[in-house]
């Protein structure tokens, strides 16, 4: 049996792929939406357009281009220019003030499943003692980060679970903002003085702003994190495959991963027998009133051993020219939907 069937099939990946075209896949994808593959111009953008044999309705727009576009400034360029006609995910919210200002653009913000944290190391000392992590969560100050790292774009969380989720528990009281009490946790862990640590931070502007907002707040506690910014690749070998830091943020924007707890050897390292016993017996439970119920628990469990530093649930901002219609403010799964998107006079 498998609890999350339905879940799984409402993925982006859960696609329907015919034997024939599976070897070309990666490079000329052939699926049943609503739009075919045309071109793809390798480092600068992929165009589809309308699929005519689609078994639904057909879609109001003939083709769509996606750029890539990896600089802030330059997506800011772009949409001011009219270059583009929407820029989904815009990454940087210190822009939005100016686009909302602007009649010729519409700003959605909407929630995604990504939640921000404060990755720990639990298996680097002193990482290990629940009392230092404990005290690294009392050290944060979540609305400052918001408000300083995403200019107020983001909803403050406790666990690793998302606020608007049905089953959300709200556990942002199991670790408020008290430095005197951080304090005081890291003497009876015997750190009266502190200690030095790593934070690695990868490109988003989220982890590089908030980077800078939270080692001042650890700084307060006594604690010297050093920070490094670091590409993805790097990021990845040093800090996801190698273990090789102490802190590090990053947002999780897989929907409902709470499971990924349960894999001692994920990069934060968190080993706990009970807690695997009870993602396992979720994965095969079909009773939606029990699932609550262990979703709640498992939600408390990672709270309660802090196991990472919960900080914000991401936003979804995205800019878009304010005669197009369609497109979705909030990302409950990892896809950008362009069947139901118009132009309108």
């Amino acid at each position: 049996p498998q609890g999350n069937f339905l879940f799984n099939m409402a993925w982006g990946d859960a696609v329907i792929v015919a034997p024939e075209s599976i070897d070309d896949i990666k490079g000329n994808p052939v699926g049943t939406g609503a739009f075919r593959f045309s071109e793809w111009k390798r480092g600068d953008s992929i165009t589809i357009v309308r699929n005519t044999d689609y078994w639904g309705a057909a879609p109001a727009l003939e083709q769509a281009t996606f750029k890539f576009i990896s600089e802030p400034t330059a997506a800011f360029s772009a949409m001011m220019a009219g270059d583009i006609d929407a820029f989904y995910s815009y990454p940087a919210p210190e822009n939005l003030v100016q686009f909302e200002a602007d009649p010729r653009f519409t700003v959605l913000a909407g929630n995604t499943e990504g939640e921000t944290i404060l990755a720990i190391n639990n298996k680097m000392e002193p990482f290990g003692d629940v009392r230092v992590r404990k005290a690294v969560s009392m050290a944060i100050d979540r609305q400052a980060i918001i408000d300083g790292a995403m200019f107020g774009y983001g909803t403050p969380i406790g666990t690793h679970f998302a606020p608007h989720h049905p089953d959300y528990v709200d556990l942002t009281g199991n670790a408020p903002h008290d430095p005197e009490a951080a304090k005081a946790l890291l003497a009876e862990a015997g750190y009266p003085d502190g200690f030095e640590t790593t934070l690695k931070l990868p490109p988003p502007s989220y982890a590089r702003r908030g980077g800078e907002i939270i080692a001042a707040q650890l700084r307060e506690i006594g604690i010297e994190a050093e920070i490094s910014n670091l590409e993805w690749a790097q990021w990845l070998e040093q800090v996801f495959r190698g273990y090789d830091y102490g802190l590090t943020i990053v947002s999780h924007t897989e929907p409902m991963d709470i499971g990924i707890y349960a894999r001692p050897t994920y990069y934060f390292q968190y080993d706990n027998p009970e807690f695997q016993a009870l993602i396992g017996a979720l994965s095969v439970e079909n009773d939606p009133a029990r699932r609550s119920e262990m979703l709640k628990e498992a939600q408390r469990t990672i709270s309660e051993d802090y196991v990472n530093g919960f900080l914000f649930q991401l936003a979804l901002t995205s800019v878009v020219d304010a005669r197009l219609d369609g497109i979705w403010a909030d990302a409950p799964t990892q896809a950008v939907d362009l069947t139901g998107v118009s132009w309108t006079e």
